[in-house]
């Protein structure tokens, strides 16, 4: 029952998303220097957003970083001088994570939205995730690194081994998030525990060039 929820679930979700990303012309390196200015926004009202939600955010942008070999430097700053922005928003519109691109001076950024709350999985995937805390963050957590994928310029993949996967190509998808969930055995794992696959660390360094 929770298999077939969530493949339904998710197939949508990730599909909506993909449609919005791959939309976006402007998709490649955020800045040429590999210096990324980042913000991560408080919840929205409503979003079922926890202060430890920063922590995940935050640890998925080290854990491009270091995917990069430190090609991709991330530096928090102010909203106004934010190349990349994290918002975290209440569930709706078919969505769990969105990127979209923005204009920060003269140089390309992106808009995060992530939506913490598992219900827009369905009840399964939610009364799961209520149970496990470690898999309500392995979601939040791989979507942040997902979406964060496409802010640094990668578009998705039909690798299911990669973070960068498209659901729409098929795949077992809750094994999607097991395959990691059963790699923590505390929610500190996480900083350790990248989520990227050998592809995916290939793709971010060719984009990032020195």
């Amino acid at each position: 029952m929770l298999r077939a929820a969530v493949l339904v679930s998710l197939a949508v979700l990730a599909a909506s998303s993909a449609a919005s990303a791959q939309a976006i012309p402007t998709l490649g390196p955020l800045d040429a220097s590999g210096r990324v200015t980042y913000f991560i926004e408080d919840g929205e009202r409503g979003s079922t957003y926890t202060a430890g939600d920063r922590d995940l955010a935050t640890w998925a942008l080290k854990a491009w970083e270091r995917a990069s070999n430190s090609r991709v430097r991330f530096e928090p700053s102010t909203r106004a001088e934010a190349l990349v922005q994290i918002h975290w928003v209440p569930a709706g519109g078919g969505q769990y994570g969105e990127m979209r691109s923005m204009r920060v001076g003269d140089r390309r950024g992106a808009a995060v939205y992530i939506r913490p709350d598992t219900s827009a999985l369905g009840p399964d995937i939610a009364a799961a995730a209520a149970k496990d805390p470690l898999l309500r963050d392995t979601i939040v957590y791989l979507t942040c690194v997902h979406e964060l994928g496409h802010a640094l310029g990668l578009e998705h993949t039909a690798a299911y081994a990669d973070i960068m996967f498209f659901f729409g190509y098929g795949g077992d998808i809750p094994g999607f998030f097991t395959r990691y969930r059963t790699q923590l055995k505390s929610r500190a794992d996480i900083q350790n525990v990248s989520g990227l696959s050998a592809d995916d660390v290939r793709r971010v360094r060719a984009l990032y060039v020195r």
